[in-house]
């Protein structure tokens, strides 16, 4: 099975224990205050150990300390490139969600909100308060869609727009959907100045000035 497949593969199982959560969820979880950012540079060290990371072995210190890496780097150019906007330009950030922006495969399935990756939600909440637009283009079904803004929302992301996958594009590879996507956004008169994620198919296929990824593991993470 290819990386692409068994990541959609994920993604379902992801979408399915999400669905089932909508419906056995208290109201109160539904309303749950957003999460207080960080500040930049600094490690999240709340975490309930569970989930498909664990089952892997895969250590979550380790995990934050590479995703941090890869934000030290991407801070600094983002910071100088929105400096560098010019007059009228319409500057855009994309990013994957599942271990890209949610700690997905790092807490049991029916942990509700997922808690975001802090140091990317730090670096995210910068951008928006530039005037960058953020936008989140994920695997995940439609049939999730709500849900998933919600969680989005309520762990602190600003949310310009979010492109979920719908019957027809569950058909194609992950990567092409992706690349599809961002080019509907630019079509949107965006500049998509960065583009995060953890997987080959979040990056692949251009319409992004910059990539970033962050650790899958060889595949390991979805």
């Amino acid at each position: 099975m290819s990386r692409s497949r068994t990541r959609s593969a994920r993604t379902a199982g992801v979408a399915a224990a999400a669905a089932v959560l909508a419906l056995v969820a208290p109201a109160t979880a539904a309303q749950a205050a957003p999460v207080s950012s960080p500040t930049a540079g600094t490690v999240a060290t709340s975490w309930a150990p569970g989930g498909n990371a664990a089952i892997l072995g895969i250590d979550y210190g380790t995990w934050q300390r590479d995703v941090a890496a890869v934000i030290d780097v991407a801070r600094p150019y983002i910071q100088q490139r929105i400096a560098q906007t010019p007059a009228g330009q319409k500057p855009a950030i994309v990013l994957d969600i599942d271990n890209s922006s949610l700690e997905t495969d790092f807490h049991y399935f029916w942990t509700f909100p997922t808690p975001a990756i802090a140091q990317v939600r730090d670096l995210v909440r910068y951008a928006d308060s530039q005037g960058v637009d953020i936008f989140f283009v994920t695997a995940r079904p439609g049939i999730i869609a709500s849900l998933t803004q919600h969680n989005l929302t309520a762990v602190g992301y600003p949310v310009t727009g979010l492109y979920v996958r719908d019957l027809p594009d569950l058909f194609d590879e992950v990567s092409t959907y992706k690349t599809a996507k961002r080019a509907e956004i630019e079509a949107r008169g965006y500049t998509i100045i960065a583009n995060i994620g953890n997987n080959e198919s979040d990056l692949v296929g251009g319409h992004a000035e910059r990539t970033f990824k962050l650790p899958d593991y060889d595949g390991k993470l979805s």
